[in-house]
């Protein structure tokens, strides 16, 4: 596996991810998606969906605001329990999150049992980061605030949503009417969310904007167990799908006291990030809370009429959320590798699903004067169906590598057999055989190598 820095460094020579606003010194955990990692988001997006959508009969999909009423994040807990305990370092005037300086200096210490002042305590007692120089613990809320309107004030107050479900919840009644949905079913969305959190720098495994993809299902009460273990193998068997390597992969389960204020139960596939197994996708039983705090306050019955009993309940809800940058990250670290061929070269080996690849096919000429206009055709032809890049500098070996390096699966040779008997050479980037195919079975040659089943 890359360390950290080597994929960072990685990330940004080859066009995946660039660090944010660089060109005016950055802003702290901002972070913009090249070409390749934009393609990489996106078909990562499209998997999700294949499998959570598209394959499924009982799930839909919703696209909801950024920018929510107010009262929503009132009475979905947020503007009262999304904190985080803050302290300052008063030798540097840094702020840090109190919680995990704590449990980095001591795993075995249950924080959620530790006043604010016995975590104050506790960072100056043990001279946590060398000092016991350090102010009072306090909470901080972690929502974006802002104004709607040209004068600001205190009726006025928005937010940025901290996460995608709530715009679900809301429009539970809506889709259940228009759709005449009956539970079980589930409702998702991809969407950017915004949380002001103070962030550990490890690179975009937690960043103050970052895109969700979430599905909220929602069942009968006495079904959780059921519900709740169909989709942790659910989304444990997508991420296997996806090429992630089990010995990377391990469930954790939560005590009572580290759950979030709308959570029953949790579970998160954990991933061997460089820092350590740490959350990838979380998947938690929200019971009826979000739709009887919804009813509650906007005074709208969002309870479920059972067809067969004509009795109403509020149905149970398990989600799965998982952050699109974080599984590109555990993809990229998954995936990247160096690897000693037998003439004793190393290469640079992004081994990726053909489905997520950024490029399906790379069209190269052999010698560019000759063979060029060919290839422009050819891949004028192949970008109608899939990502295609067209590479004519350097030698053919090192087109290839540079093709390796950003897991384009297969290179498209076009050579005097080209141009004389419509046949291409075929290369494999992980077995690096070659296949020699007719032009006119190259389409299908590549649907049938790229799906994702």
């Amino acid at each position: 596996m890359f360390s950290l820095q080597e994929l960072i460094s990685f990330a940004k020579q080859n066009g995946f991810i660039f660090p944010g606003s660089e060109i005016y010194g950055g802003l702290a955990n901002t972070f913009d998606y090249g070409p390749l990692g934009c393609l990489l988001k996106q078909n990562i997006k499209k998997a999700w969906q294949k499998k959570f959508f598209q394959e499924r009969e009982d799930t839909l999909l919703l696209d909801s605001c950024i920018i929510l009423n107010p009262k929503i994040w009132e009475s979905s807990g947020h503007i009262k329990n999304f904190t985080d305990p803050l302290s300052e370092n008063k030798d540097t005037n840094k702020r840090y999150r109190a919680d995990q300086l704590i449990k980095e200096h001591n795993p075995n210490v249950n924080i959620n049992e530790m006043s604010l002042e016995t975590m104050t305590q506790y960072l100056i007692n043990h001279r946590l980061l060398g000092t016991s120089n350090w102010s009072h613990v306090k909470q901080f809320n972690l929502l974006f605030q802002s104004h709607q309107g040209s004068v600001p004030s205190q009726n006025n107050i928005i937010f940025l949503r901290p996460e995608t479900c709530q715009g679900i919840f809301v429009n539970f009644k809506n889709i259940l009417n228009t759709f005449r949905k009956k539970i079980p079913f589930g409702i998702g969305q991809i969407g950017k969310s915004f949380r002001n959190e103070i962030t550990p720098g490890n690179f975009i495994f937690r960043t103050c904007e970052f895109e969700q993809m979430e599905l909220e299902f929602f069942y009968h009460p006495e079904e959780t167990l059921k519900w709740f273990e169909f989709w942790k193998k659910y989304t444990y068997d997508f991420l296997l799908n996806l090429g992630l390597k089990k010995e990377n992969l391990k469930f954790k389960d939560y005590h009572h006291t580290e759950l979030s204020h709308y959570a029953s139960n949790t579970t998160d596939i954990l991933f061997n990030f460089p820092w350590g197994f740490d959350e990838l996708w979380g998947i938690s039983v929200r019971n009826d809370f979000d739709l009887k705090q919804h009813h509650k306050y906007s005074g709208i019955d969002l309870r479920y009429l059972d067809p067969k009993t004509g009795n109403k309940f509020y149905p149970f809800v398990v989600e799965p959320s998982v952050g699109v940058e974080r599984l590109l990250l555990a993809i990229m670290l998954n995936c990247l590798q160096k690897e000693i061929l037998e003439n004793q070269t190393e290469r640079i080996l992004f081994k990726i699903h053909p489905f997520l690849a950024p490029y399906k096919i790379a069209v190269l000429p052999l010698i560019k004067n000759i063979h060029r206009e060919k290839a422009k055709q050819i891949q004028r032809f192949l970008c109608n169906y899939f990502e295609v890049i067209y590479d004519e500098t350097k030698s053919i070996g090192k087109r290839y590598r540079r093709q390796d390096a950003i897991g384009t699966p297969y290179c498209c040779t076009i050579d005097h057999q080209t141009l004389e008997q419509d046949i291409v050479s075929i290369r494999d980037r992980d077995s690096l055989k070659q296949e020699f195919i007719p032009l006119k079975n190259l389409k299908n040659y590549l649907i049938d190598k790229i799906s994702f089943e």
